[in-house]
């Protein structure tokens, strides 16, 4: 049996190659007298017993790709008897062309290629091509204790790019918040009290509308209320704008400390460059979550994923996304459990025995866990009674949602072991 491996990307500036500089996590600065290298691959493959037959540097292209293609086949690469490649990444345009040809992938992660290095020598020596040929053996000696990448749906991976693209779209948006108030805490108090109580603070429309067209205190105290009024309106608010707008004036008249001109105007400048920011970003979050969701409506497997208590459209694309449409993916339910994070860590040593909450883990999975856990609690008695059980047992808040959505796992993994998922599967929690 022969096993191909890619060596990782060298994307540039920010990777080295066996030739190139050292590696760092900031990676390291391109002299402008030093001409841009091309990203490339190294291949090696190795038959059953070890022995190297060929390797070769191969380009990040179409090009690239055909000499990979020609030197698989040229050692035995056949449809029905494909070569298993190993590779440090699942993301790539390389990646998806070995996935279009129905090849098995393994995604090593890059730690444990290092560790697979020290077994052949302790002189930490470093190059791409070494690490190409320990990836090729570690499919050779290890293939059964790593997953090949799924064999999902062309939809269920565009849903994939869409939930996760989305779901950064929302953290930048928190970040984009998170800046904006800590800006408006040092010099615009008022803004604050005007909409602490408001059920989205300052994402609301409201707020924003007020904050573009007063970004300095001092503007704020002297609009009037046909002005409020007419803002209250801009921002689409079609109730109650009358006595919003007299609560707002009030707000924004009271008696707060105050920068000096200058530096009050300065601190409004920059605080209409973060408004600009978050405005990006929300409309950003919600165009991706229509697509998003429009994607996800499509997908067979929706109104399964959506029966379960406390999952939506958004969320269960999201669980979609990182689980896949690949029956075959998780043999049992505790390798999804391990995936998602909501399983333990036991690490036992004589009379030692430690147990820990999972830290290496899909960490967009188990985001989306904690709120489905969350969500769940008012649609579902089970899952009520289950998350009481475990607080009275004095679980934390987090660790008893974790526990509940290592429970919501297994009956996801139930439902998904079906040859033919049936609408409705997700309902026996709902009980």
């Amino acid at each position: 049996m022969v096993n191909g491996a890619c060596g990782e990307p060298d994307a540039g500036p920010t990777r080295t190659s066996g030739s190139g500089g050292r590696r760092g996590e900031t990676g390291w600065e391109e002299s402008p007298y030093r001409a841009p290298r091309r990203p490339h691959h190294d291949i090696a493959l190795v038959d059953a017993s070890g022995k190297q037959l060929a390797k070769q540097r191969i380009g990040d292209d179409a090009a690239g790709f055909a000499q990979l293609t020609a030197l698989l086949t040229e050692h035995g690469d056949r449809k029905e008897s494909p070569i298993p490649v190993a590779i440090e990444t699942s993301r790539g345009l390389l990646v998806a062309a070995l996935r279009a040809t129905g090849r098995p992938i393994y995604a090593i992660n890059p730690l444990a290629v290092a560790r697979y290095r020290d077994r052949h020598s302790v002189a930490r020596k470093k190059s791409d091509a070494i690490d190409a040929a320990a990836l090729a053996n570690i499919l050779r000696v290890d293939m059964v204790a790593h997953r090949p990448l799924p064999a999902d749906s062309e939809l269920a991976r565009c849903i994939a790019v869409l939930a996760r693209a989305q779901q950064d779209a929302v953290w930048d948006r928190n970040q984009a918040h998170n800046k904006l108030r800590s800006q408006l805490r040092e010099f615009y108090p008022s803004i604050l009290a005007a909409f602490a109580d408001h059920r989205f603070g300052l994402f609301a429309p409201e707020a924003r509308t007020i904050l573009a067209a007063a970004p300095t205190p001092s503007a704020a105290a002297l609009l009037t209320r046909r002005q409020l009024r007419a803002l209250l309106k801009r921002a689409g608010r079609s109730r109650g704008i009358e006595a919003e707008a007299d609560r707002l004036l009030e707000v924004f008249r009271r008696d707060y400390l105050h920068h000096p001109p200058q530096v009050e105007a300065a601190f409004g400048q920059q605080t209409a460059a973060l408004l600009r920011q978050l405005d990006t970003a929300c409309a950003n979050a919600d165009q991706l979550e229509a697509t998003t969701t429009e994607a996800f409506d499509q997908h067979p497997d929706a109104p399964v994923i959506t029966s379960f208590p406390g999952l939506g459209s958004l969320t269960g694309a999201r669980v979609l996304a990182e689980i896949g449409d690949d029956r075959t993916r998780f043999t049992n339910a505790s390798s999804l459990k391990a995936y998602a994070g909501s399983a333990p860590v036991t690490r036992a040593s004589g009379k030692s025995c430690v147990v820990t909450s999972r830290r290496v883990k899909n960490q967009r999975l188990a985001s989306t866990g904690y709120t489905w856990a969350f969500a769940s609690l008012r649609g579902s008695t089970e899952a009520r009674a289950h998350y009481d059980r475990r607080r009275e047992a004095g679980d934390r808040h987090t660790a008893a949602l974790r526990n509940l959505f290592n429970r919501q796992c297994h009956e996801v993994n139930a439902t998904a072991a079906k040859s033919s998922l049936s609408a409705g599967g997700g309902r026996r929690l709902r009980q």
